[in-house]
């Protein structure tokens, strides 16, 4: 069985932790795989958005640790770890698509961590967040605690880290873990996702990359590239496309060019 299932539908992609025996726990080749993966995707201009989900009832437990004994026993070990989660989320947070994770049940710890990589959190009744790293003696990455504090701000990120404590839906939404919550995550990620697609895929990898960047403190914004985003848009096709679609009082058909 694939631990990890594609599945389009038009310009929208599911990617699928596919582990539901074990709560959809993720190995270290699933987070080398799914860098691997969201890197493909930049390269590909048929995708509009990506829909991040679980198998089964739940998101992810987060790491799985059944197998740290063997990968993770030290400080070496655990730095080596912690570059294949980095690149993993880096690779979620640099694809300039909309990513939405769809949450329901258990989303802990590494699988927190998957979600707040993405651009949005929908989650439904069901779904439970948290992060035990103090339960393990872990200290959580760097660049996963920089997107907590964006997101949950400084008093909520501490209360996260330092009780480890599982968060229902409503408190978590209340918190800024979660955007919206629904019936159906996955439904409504799609539809949302869908509803974008008619945008200019340049006008949202060009505002992903500064807004990711400003909100991940100094330097971690390059105004360089962000100008070269600016450019690209302004030299495009879909720039002329936009023009001529609002002269004729059409919807535009943007192709990211």
């Amino acid at each position: 069985m694939e631990e990890i299932r594609i599945e389009r539908r038009g310009g929208i992609v599911d990617v699928i932790l596919n582990r539901p025996s074990v709560k959809n726990a993720v190995t270290l080749a699933m987070w080398r795989e799914l860098a691997e993966i969201f890197a493909r995707f930049a390269d590909d201009r048929n995708i509009r958005g990506v829909v991040l989900r679980g198998a089964g009832k739940d998101f992810s437990v987060g790491a799985d640790i059944s197998e740290f004994e063997r990968i993770r026993d030290d400080r070496h070990q655990s730095a080596t770890y912690e570059v294949a989660v980095d690149a993993c989320s880096g690779a979620i947070a640099a694809l300039g698509k909309p990513v939405v994770a769809a949450i329901s049940g258990y989303c802990l710890g590494g699988g927190c961590h998957l979600a707040l990589a993405c651009d949005f959190r929908f989650g439904d009744r069901t779904a439970m967040i948290g992060i035990p790293a103090a339960k393990l003696s872990i200290v959580y990455g760097l660049h996963s605690v920089q997107r907590l504090l964006a997101l949950a701000g400084v008093s909520n990120a501490k209360r996260i880290l330092y009780s480890a404590d599982r968060y229902p839906a409503e408190q978590a939404v209340s918190m800024g873990l979660l955007d919206e919550l629904h019936e159906d995550a996955g439904l409504a990620a799609e539809t949302f996702l869908q509803r974008l697609t008619g945008n200019a895929p340049l006008s949202i990898a060009g505002a992903k990359y500064m807004l990711n960047g400003l909100s991940m403190g100094a330097g971690a914004l390059d105004p360089s590239a962000a100008q070269r985003l600016i450019d690209e848009a302004s030299d495009s096709e879909d720039f002329r496309e936009g023009r001529r679609a609002f002269a004729e009082k059409r919807a535009p058909l943007f192709r990211g060019t």
